[in-house]
This record gives C-alpha cells, structure tokens and sequence, in this order.
C-alpha cells in the first residue's frame, strides 16, 4: 500500500505585488495553523516518509514546520520546481518514480488549485477542495510509485484546519 499526501501551504502574506509570489512567507497565522496541523498529521502517521516540497517559500516554509513537528530532518525535504510550475499527473508521476519503492509515503507541500486537482483526478471517488493548510491523504494498493494511476486512490483521511 501506497500513500500521497498532499498538505496545501497555510496562509501567506498578500500578493502586494512589492516582492515575487515565488519569496511570500506565512503569516503568523500560518505559522500557528501549519504546526497545529502539523500535529493532526502526527497522528495519522507511523510509517517512514519522504517529504516533497515546491520551492516556493511558504511552501518551504510549511514543510519545515511539518519536518520539525513530525522530527524529519530538513536537510532531507526535497525541492521540487514542477510542483510550482506544472503541477500535473505527468510531473507528478516523474517525481514518484524517482522514490524507492521501499517507502510507502510521501508528503507533498504545495498550492492550489493544483493540488485539489492532482487529489481529485487520483481519487476513485473524487476530493473535495484542500483549503489552506489541508491535508488529504490517498491510499493506493499498489507496492510500487508507478502503480499510482489516476481514478485509484481512496481518500484516507481529509483533515482541514479549525475556523478562528
């Protein structure tokens, strides 16, 4: 059994427009929702996992928060640009297969609307929208990242973060 996790980045800055979208930060909101979420997810999770990210700083920025809750080591997230620029089945799918088979869990960090697009097109039943700071897991009965096909996962678990 296979599992994608897709975790969309918490509440960045606005796009003022006086620096790029590809440097926006969280918030501090964020910051406080990324590390409750954070904490959701550790429970959820026991197996080893390999963590993805699109270098987009709140992304990066989310995936750390999720490293240091969950005792990951940054030095070993992986920056991947597709997941900024052309987020889709084929660049997803060219991601996995660079995974060993050993792992059975990946955690992506990324944005929308990708990424409830990516989970809607995998899932056999389809997703619901990832609100900020969402988390959906699939699961895949497969043993290997090239058995991820799109309309073959079951969503897991949805967790979104709590309404202030």
């Amino acid at each position: 059994m296979k599992h994608l996790i897709f975790v969309r980045h918490a509440r960045a800055e606005d796009d003022s427009g006086s620096f790029p979208d590809f440097e926006r930060s969280l918030t501090s909101n964020g910051k406080i929702t990324s590390e409750k979420m954070a904490d959701k997810f550790r429970e959820k999770v026991k197996e080893p996992m390999v963590f993805i990210t699109s270098p987009a700083f709140r992304a990066y920025e989310t995936a750390l928060v999720f490293a240091r809750v969950l005792k990951y080591k940054p030095e070993n997230v992986v920056l991947k640009n597709a997941l900024y620029t052309d987020p889709n089945l084929n660049a997803l799918g060219d991601m996995l297969s660079e995974v060993d088979d050993a792992v059975d869990t990946v955690v992506l960090f990324g944005h929308n609307p990708s990424f409830t697009e990516l989970a809607d097109r995998l899932s056999k039943n389809g997703c619901d929208f990832l609100p900020k700071a969402g988390i959906v897991c699939l699961a895949f009965r497969t043993d290997t990242w090239n058995g991820i096909v799109r309309e073959r996962g079951s969503v897991e678990y949805f967790l979104k973060p709590e309404k202030h």
